[in-house]
């Protein structure tokens, strides 16, 4: 599958805003970023949680860099036939780098069904 970095950005922002609201209500201090590929190349992994988890924090406040989740736009389309199922897997990955914010790890993701 292929978009443009433009058409594919558009893309996460409108999954971004059909994600419930109290999943992203709680979200302080974090930037959503959308990169072509991860730093080794790789086509493996879909998104990025980069950051400290708030179960983590201690006397985290004001000045603080923000934390990123980054969502992949070439392995995305990599591992996508179409539009549908690419919106899905956005929505997926989004959902899954926003609960490792909220301090969730892959086990658990994977006992709900987010991994």
């Amino acid at each position: 599958m292929t978009m443009d970095p433009d058409e594919f950005e558009q893309l996460v922002t409108e999954e971004l805003d059909r994600l419930p609201d109290d999943m992203v209500d709680g979200l302080e201090n974090v930037v959503f970023v959308v990169e072509d590929r991860p730093e080794d190349g790789s086509l493996d992994l879909l998104g990025l949680y980069d950051g400290l988890a708030v179960t983590e924090r201690g006397n985290y406040g004001m000045g603080e860099l923000p934390d990123r989740i980054i969502v992949y736009r070439e392995p995305h389309l990599a591992q996508c036939a179409d539009e549908r199922q690419l919106r899905a897997e956005v929505h997926t990955t989004l959902v899954h780098e926003i609960a490792h914010y909220y301090g969730i790890d892959d086990a658990q993701l994977h006992e709900m069904g987010w991994a």
